[in-house]
């Protein structure tokens, strides 16, 4: 049997304790719930279940059990009262494969413990598990090779400490921010970019040697070669320039262009953005020259339809860099009230649904969850 995986402390994730606990960020029902069952001094025992409808990657579970472990409890005479030592709680794991209709978290205990919580924990599930699953898509779709996470630039900055989580237990190489890294003790990882090769002229090779020369004994170094829109020159004066210096080059030529030395190419296939005839350019032409070690990133639209049809066609990409299509979708969950006071209770066509996945919540050390 295999060990079980660690759960992330509760600490980790920073949680606004006060204003969770206060109903800030919840849905008002709830909030006038929990008023209400405590004025009428009724604290009904239930079980809920937390479900959604995909086959799909569990992520933001243990984000969901920090918000339940740190804010779940009542005021009484002024000062807040702890409720999670009231409450069973059995969850699966973030990174989870998962099934339609199947439990990832029951929580059984006093209602009004944890009723204001309702909102927050299913946000967090269906955000998370959204980037997981996008993630794990792409993930298959490379067949071994390293996808490299660049949505940042696409969503609210707040987003991306969770997202790189999520990103990560579901199969990410790499990430493009420290915030991102920073629940897995990493770093964000990146490329020379076309406004660093901006403020040195336009030119890549200077911008590039320059970024070497501060860079190379920390990282990869990897240079985008489209900003003349002549990717296979470029990529072959970046190498010659930097040598052994350089790890890669990124091909993300706009969807709205057609680079340089496919011009005489065109007529048989759709020829802008970053394309399989493209990356077939430059690989020849590095191995030509003999740097047949420089490795080849493409970015700019790929998603885990496009990633395997380029893999389909042995396309010669070594990592793909992929953003926006990451966010995209919905992976929503629900939760459900299945049991009252020990007897089944649920709305029309719910009903308790059976789990022999679902595990104890349990943190490392009592000092994780103080």
């Amino acid at each position: 049997m295999s060990a079980r995986p660690r759960r992330l402390p509760p600490e980790t994730f920073q949680l606004p304790v006060t204003k969770m606990r206060d109903g800030y960020y919840s849905d008002a029902y709830f909030t006038f719930t929990r008023e209400l069952l405590e004025w009428d001094d009724h604290h009904p025992d239930v079980v809920m279940q937390v479900f959604q409808r995909e086959r799909s990657v569990l992520g933001g579970i243990d984000e969901a059990l920090a918000i339940l472990r740190l804010c779940s409890g009542r005021k009484q005479g002024g000062k807040w009262v702890p409720g999670w030592d009231r409450l069973t709680v059995r969850a699966l794991y973030d990174g989870d494969e998962v099934e339609p209709w199947e439990p990832v978290l029951e929580i059984e205990g006093p209602y009004t413990l944890f009723c204001h919580l309702e909102t927050v924990y299913l946000g967090v599930l269906a955000r998370r598990t959204l980037v997981s699953r996008n993630v794990r898509d792409v993930v298959a779709a490379a067949n071994g090779k390293p996808i490299l996470y660049f949505p940042a630039r696409f969503d609210h900055w707040h987003v991306q400490t969770g997202d790189g989580w999520a990103a990560h237990i579901a199969g990410a190489i790499g990430v493009s921010t420290d915030a991102q890294a920073s629940w897995w003790g990493g770093k964000g990882m990146g490329t020379v970019p076309h406004a660093l090769i901006a403020a040195y002229g336009g030119d890549t090779v200077a911008a590039a040697r320059r970024f070497a020369d501060r860079f190379a004994k920390d990282a990869n170094i990897t240079v985008l070669v489209d900003f003349e829109n002549d990717s296979v020159r470029t990529a072959c004066e970046v190498a010659e320039a930097l040598g052994p210096d350089l790890w890669g080059v990124r091909l993300d030529t706009s969807g709205t262009m057609v680079d340089r030395s496919l011009w005489h190419q065109m007529g048989r296939f759709p020829p802008t953005g970053v394309v399989p005839e493209l990356v077939w350019n430059v690989r020849r032409e590095l191995d030509a020259r003999g740097f047949g070690g420089v490795k080849i990133v493409v970015s700019g639209g790929f998603n885990a339809a496009r990633i395997s049809q380029f893999e389909a066609a042995g396309v010669p990409v070594d990592a793909y860099g992929v953003g926006s299509s990451l966010l995209r979708g919905s992976n929503d969950f629900t939760a459900d009230i299945v049991r009252v006071d020990g007897r089944p209770c649920a709305k029309e066509g719910r009903s308790e649904l059976p789990s022999g996945r679902l595990q104890p919540v349990v943190w490392e050390t009592s000092e994780e969850t103080a």
